[in-house]
């Protein structure tokens, strides 16, 4: 039997293993939240028109309450039994929809398909860049001139200005071939600020630094995390979202599933001593299904504060970030001679040119291994190969 929704009931909801789950109201027919893998929760009406099933966004939790979503369903279901098509007549508004309300339903219907953090700097850059430009222009109006403007005014911050490029262009795409608002993409064409590729990793002696500070520190908890991504060069919402049933201590791996790796693909992790030891350790005063613990009953979200009192602590410049524990980590088996396939394998990479970042890091390994060729025929090592001692006669 269908359970009323309420605030309590939603905030209870776990994530679904599958893409989404709609969980429907008991009391409304139709009406229903949906709740997808990556945590984005919707109030949705279905209904039918038409002799046609229809399936209404009504708008995003929390930013809808129960409440309110309540209400709009109810009015929906007036005008769809007075004969009315509510998604017949949004079709028809969209024709001349804004970028306001384009940036709407692209966060609406396509950000529950984006990880979390992903969605986060979309609607940053929506909110900052995008909107303050363009929110009351039409969809169908902007052109490629509209687009290189707001492009050029941000030179200063090159990153960032191409990372607001390639979310307008995906968001022009959808609107073109997807949603019928406009027969081309303005963004085609608009050329990029050149980026050099950021390249910062932990040397050993940081390591060593961080290493010894973090015992110094409060919140070992936070620590923990930290000794966990240098000691598996995971990604930081791999680590933090990590419960106790993703590992087998007994034999050493972690068993990363597809929803929570970034290719969503099933991922099997063998784990060193040095982590092994620490994750017993961890594992015998945890209360949890995760190893990292928040106070609101999930897991811990997020490092930054932590992070930034560690590296001060330690000495270590601003430039390294926390994702930069996993180049690291990278960067220490790539120099140690170990095969790019190997890195690749346990990073988690399913596409062989995404480990070819590290391929300079190999230099050490191999200028050993062409010193060794050197060794033969340098005289201070021993005698020149194809030479022969000539004694001297009696």
């Amino acid at each position: 039997m269908a359970t009323r929704l309420t605030d309590r009931f939603i905030t209870s909801l776990a994530l679904p293993e599958r893409d989404q789950v709609i969980h429907y109201d008991g009391e409304l027919t139709g009406f229903g939240l949906r709740i997808t893998r990556a945590g984005a929760k919707a109030f949705i009406l279905n209904y039918r028109a038409k002799r046609r099933e229809r399936r209404y966004t009504i708008g995003s939790y929390p930013t809808w309450s129960v409440a309110s979503a309540r209400k709009k369903a109810r009015d929906l279901r007036r005008q769809i039994d007075n004969g009315e098509d509510p998604m017949e007549q949004r079709h028809l508004d969209r024709a001349a929809e804004t970028m306001a309300d384009l940036a709407e339903r692209y966060l609406e219907e396509h950000g529950p398909r984006k990880r979390s953090s992903s969605l986060r700097n979309d609607r940053q850059n929506i909110r900052n860049y995008i909107l303050p430009a363009l929110a009351r222009r039409t969809v169908k109006d902007i052109t490629f001139r509209d687009i290189d403007q707001l492009h050029q005014s941000m030179k200063a911050v090159p990153y960032q200005a191409n990372r607001v490029l390639s979310l307008l262009s995906h968001m022009m795409a959808m609107a073109s071939s997807k949603w019928g608002l406009r027969e081309d993409n303005p963004c085609r064409g608009v050329i990029r600020f050149p980026e050099d590729r950021r390249e910062r990793y932990l040397t050993e002696d940081e390591v060593k630094r961080i290493a010894g500070v973090m015992d110094k520190l409060g919140n070992q908890s936070a620590g923990n995390a930290v000794r966990l991504l240098l000691l598996t060069g995971a990604r930081k919402g791999e680590v933090l979202a990590a419960r106790w049933d993703q590992f087998d201590l007994e034999r050493a791996y972690w068993h990363k599933s597809s929803a929570h790796t970034k290719q969503k693909r099933q991922h099997d992790m063998p784990l060193s001593a040095a982590a092994i030891d620490l994750l017993r350790a961890m594992h015998r005063e945890s209360e949890s299904i995760y190893l990292f613990p928040g106070r609101d009953g999930g897991h811990l979200k997020d490092l930054r504060s932590y992070w930034k009192r560690l590296r001060e602590s330690a000495g270590i410049n601003s430039d390294i970030r926390i994702h930069d524990l996993r180049h690291t980590f990278a960067s220490l088996l790539a120099s140690s001679g170990e095969p790019i396939a190997v890195v690749g394998r346990l990073l988690g990479h399913t596409q062989a040119h995404t480990t070819q970042r590290y391929t300079h890091l190999f230099e050490r390994p191999l200028r050993d291994a062409v010193e060794k060729v050197g060794d033969l025929f340098n005289p201070a090592a021993g005698k020149s190969p194809g030479s022969q001692e000539v004694q001297d006669e009696p």
